[in-house]
């Protein structure tokens, strides 16, 4: 592996100096970011590609989290929120994420030091050093990135930073339905039949799901939280049914022990069992779907199992296998990325979903977070890769000591701790930047 120097750099350039920190990313960890800018005296600018702050936890702000109040707020940000006259919500009590969104991160965004530098509706569709591809070297460190946006409109515009801090998230890119990873085949005829991940069954999405039979793909909490919803809609709506497909024999994410570390993530996987043993589920398992078909008014599933290469029939299909990081826009960027979850490589045996649950991630910073490119850094859920253990806590501290050192202050940086009881707080396979679903 080759030896990174991780030492800050003095910017001597007079442009240089003047240039912004580019934040992808409008979400709790990307405003954490520049919550912690604002207290370094660090100019930046926000880029989010929705229309609002944080759309992403907005898609799916009808679901609760497991995880309180206490372990939601990035410090920086409460100390700006307060010093206006904002009041902690109750740290005892898990929130909605529209609740996250309304309660904490649209008046954080409001804020005056914030507000006039986020632009909404701007997607990052390319980072690069200005001038230069990922193949030039010489002066390299001393050149401006370029970040290229596209609007609502299709305009393309480029804004050049002295940084770049991506904490875009993971949610608008989920896993295919195959087994393989690979785009499935026939996803062109089902398109329309099929939904993402925490769709709001009981609310704006009802029609879609009323009357109809649903195959929820996909073995982790989001998965748990629709199935759920579907039940309740089957109550109520007669006709209604619901399939639980999943690759394994059994769920291996989702949790009902006593001994889980979050209890409200046990009752949920407890709930689950419970639908399951009283029929009100009917589980499709060690199913690994291949192709897709129109079949009329239905889609089949094509997949094997147990040897035999079978059929399965529904309506609707929620795809909940998780989520991955879009790397497109990066390609310029020397990165260094573990080639199985695509994490950070110093980062990725910490957090290693074969060896770590969300409580056992230990607390890591700027070193673990450093690329070949200097002045860039993944953050947040993107920074996981495809690792489903996330935890907000554990994001807000990657961007304190990221921002100490553009800073510059390398004993902060260095420092890096994270204080959580041993029930920890967790995103699972959201993968939206937040904590975990319930």
């Amino acid at each position: 592996m080759t030896l990174l120097d991780i030492t800050p750099r003095t910017v001597d350039d007079d442009r240089l100096a003047s240039l912004p920190v580019a934040i992808i990313g409008g979400g709790p960890i990307g405003l954490a970011a520049a919550a912690n800018l604002v207290e370094r005296g660090i100019d930046f600018v926000v880029f989010e590609a929705g229309d609002e702050v944080a759309a992403s936890v907005r898609a799916w702000g009808h679901t609760r989290l497991f995880s309180p109040w206490r372990h939601l707020v990035d410090p920086a940000a409460r100390r700006l929120l307060e010093a206006r006259g904002w009041e902690h919500p109750d740290s005892d009590r898990a929130p909605l994420g529209c609740e996250l969104v309304d309660d904490y991160l649209a008046p954080l965004a409001a804020l005056e030091q914030l507000a006039p530098r986020i632009r909404y509706g701007v997607e990052v569709i390319g980072v690069a050093r200005e001038g230069m591809d990922r193949t030039r070297t010489r002066g390299r460190a001393g050149v401006p990135f370029v970040v290229r946006l596209r609007d609502r409109g299709g305009s393309v515009d480029e804004v050049t930073a002295r940084a770049v801090i991506d904490a875009s998230g993971t949610y608008t890119s989920p896993n295919p339905l195959t087994s393989s990873g690979l785009e499935l085949l026939g996803m062109t005829e089902i398109a329309d039949r099929v939904t993402d991940a925490l769709p709001d069954v009981l609310g704006r999405d009802r029609e879609r799901f009323a009357g109809r039979h649903t195959t929820v793909v996909g073995a982790g909490h989001s998965a748990a939280n629709t199935l759920l919803a579907l039940v309740e809609l089957a109550r109520e709506v007669p006709g209604t049914s619901v399939t639980w497909l999943i690759r394994n024999a059994q769920a291996a994410r989702l949790s009902s022990s006593e001994d889980d570390e979050l209890a409200d993530r046990a009752r949920l996987g407890n709930r689950v069992d419970r639908a399951v043993a009283e029929g009100a589920i009917a589980v499709l398992d060690r199913f690994e779907i291949i192709r897709a078909r129109r079949a009329g008014g239905a889609v089949e599933l094509i997949g094997h199992r147990r040897g035999d290469v079978v059929t399965h029939t529904t309506e609707v299909v929620v795809n909940a296998t998780g989520f991955r990081p879009n790397l497109d826009m990066l390609r310029e960027i020397r990165l260094e990325l573990d080639e199985i979850v695509e994490a950070p490589r110093r980062l990725a045996p910490l957090i290693d979903p074969n060896v770590h649950s969300c409580g056992t991630v230990e607390p890591h910073g700027f070193r673990e977070l450093t690329h070949p490119e200097p002045g860039f850094f993944i953050v947040g859920m993107k920074s996981y890769g495809r690792a489903p253990t996330f935890l907000l806590a554990t994001g807000y501290e990657q961007v304190r000591s990221v921002t100490a050192w553009l800073a510059g202050d390398t004993a902060s940086a260095a420092d890096v701790k994270l204080t959580l009881p041993a029930t920890g707080v967790c995103s699972t396979d959201v993968g939206n930047g937040g904590g975990c679903c319930s």
